[in-house]
């Protein structure tokens, strides 16, 4: 029997930044407190998780979720090498995130206008000012400053999203000194194909800048898109833990792809995270329990499948 050749050749690592805290939580309808969020970061931190998505900066009228992130940074048991980044969409939250000691300040715009003015009640341009004013902030303060750009795959208003406007937008981010810029999948639009041609084509036209890849579930292609996306040598993906989160802000926009999930099949396929995927299948079951309701992670439901293999031992692929 003929060996296969593979037609790529995929990473030996991928980082993986958890945003069950932020992006999960201001989903979730009830609100944790700021001790059970806490315990959830220093459970994370301790999993080897080495980047940490710990709030968000907004005005609580907007996001309840999020009102106490201020104390969240000042709680937590910070572990040295790990990053903990928060969402600021305006100078009054890049300000609160310094004075949180925030070690990475993201900015949010979408590639669309519609789905901008529902997220932020700005539009695009009034958004990149307010971009600007923050990385500023964020410069003048020795802090990280990245982007994320949302609806990059589709939009729930205005549907297609040209790729030249996606790349317009990255290019203004990284004019502003944007270390890493981060391309959202809000919805769950995307398909392992559109994945490739945006990332190759961000690649093309920006062959030093850092991507990063962040992937939705809400039409079962997540991982798929992971996949898609390491096959073109993205090695940064964002994840949640339990797989909990969505955008409320868009119709149609449930389910972060799910950390453990993400994890064990990177592991599976020979892939290091740096991650003790039983400690972090300990996390999804204490979240399960703090919010009172199952979380559509499946791997803390089906088990790790090395666990079923004889002898419990790592599992090869044959042809």
């Amino acid at each position: 029997m003929h060996s296969l050749v593979p037609l790529f050749t995929l990473p030996t690592h991928v980082s993986i930044r958890e945003v069950g805290p932020r992006d999960g939580l201001q989903n979730e309808e009830r609100i944790l407190s700021t001790h059970q969020k806490v315990e959830l970061i220093n459970a994370l931190t301790a999993s080897g998780l080495q980047q940490i998505e710990v709030g968000s900066f907004v005005h609580p009228q907007h996001v309840p979720q999020m009102a106490d992130t201020d104390a969240v940074f000042a709680d937590i048991a910070r572990k040295p090498g790990v990053v903990y980044s928060a969402i600021a969409p305006n100078t009054i939250g890049a300000k609160r995130a310094v004075a949180a000691s925030t070690d990475v300040i993201q900015v949010f715009l979408s590639a669309s206008e519609s789905h901008n003015q529902s997220n932020v009640n700005m539009s695009i341009a009034q958004s990149l000012v307010q971009a600007a004013r923050v990385a500023a902030i964020a410069h003048g303060a020795e802090c990280g400053f990245e982007a994320v750009l949302s609806v990059v795959f589709g939009c729930p208003f205005e549907g297609d999203v040209p790729i030249e406007r996606v790349l317009e937008l990255c290019e203004r981010l990284l004019a502003l000194g944007a270390e890493q810029i981060t391309l959202g999948d809000t919805t769950g639009m995307a398909h392992p194909r559109l994945v490739q041609t945006i990332c190759q084509a961000f690649q093309a036209r920006f062959p030093q800048a850092a991507l990063r890849l962040h992937p939705h579930s809400a039409r079962g292609a997540g991982l798929a898109n992971v996949l898609a996306a390491l096959e073109v040598g993205v090695t940064r993906v964002d994840a949640s833990v339990g797989g909990i989160g969505g955008c409320p802000f868009a119709p149609g926009a449930p389910g972060n792809i799910c950390t453990e999930d993400l994890v064990h099949m990177l592991h599976e396929m020979g892939i290091a995270t740096g991650v003790d995927l039983p400690a972090l299948m300990q996390c999804a079951r204490m979240l399960e329990t703090m919010l009172d309701h199952e979380v559509p992670g499946q791997t803390i439901k089906a088990g790790m499948c090395q666990h079923l293999s004889p002898g419990g031992g790592p599992r090869r692929a044959v042809a």
